[in-house]
C-alpha cells in the first residue's frame, strides 16, 4: 500500500495518506498574536487546506484532537469551531489543555479523515 506525504519537511509532513486514511500534523497558527477566535479561524482553514490537498474534506473528518494552551479558552474556541464542523458528520473528538510550543500559540488542532 503507497504512502503519499504533503507538505514534507526536515522534520514532519503536514499531512500523510496511507489507504484511504490521512493524518494532519498539529495545525496551529501562523498569526501568534491572534486572539483565541483568530487562532482557531486560521487553524481550521488550514486543516480544510490539507484535507482538500489529500482529496477530502471535513465532511470525512474521523477523529480531532484540540489542544488548547489554556482550557478558559474552551467556550470561545467552541464558537468558531461549531461555525465550521460540518454539522451532518461531526467527527469523534478530544480537547485538552496543554503547554504548546510557544507560549503564544493559543490552540493547535490534530485530525484525521477519510478519503473520499
Amino acid at each position: 500500500m503507497s504512502i503519499t506525504r504533503y507538505e514534507a519537511g526536515k522534520r514532519m509532513s503536514q499531512a500523510v495518506v496511507h489507504g484511504n486514511t490521512v493524518y494532519l500534523a498539529g495545525q496551529v497558527a501562523a498569526d501568534y498574536n491572534g486572539t483565541i477566535e483568530k487562532q482557531t479561524a486560521e487553524v481550521l482553514a488550514a486543516v480544510d487546506k490539507l484535507l482538500a490537498q489529500a482529496g477530502t474534506s471535513k465532511a470525512k473528518l474521523l477523529t480531532i484532537q484540540v489542544i488548547l494552551n489554556n482550557i478558559g479558552d474552551f467556550a470561545a474556541m467552541n464558537t468558531v469551531y461549531d461555525a465550521w464542523i460540518d454539522p451532518a458528520n461531526p467527527p469523534t473528538r478530544a480537547c485538552i489543555e496543554a503547554r504548546l510550543a510557544h507560549p503564544s500559540l493559543k490552540v493547535e488542532v490534530i485530525a484525521v479523515a477519510a478519503l473520499d
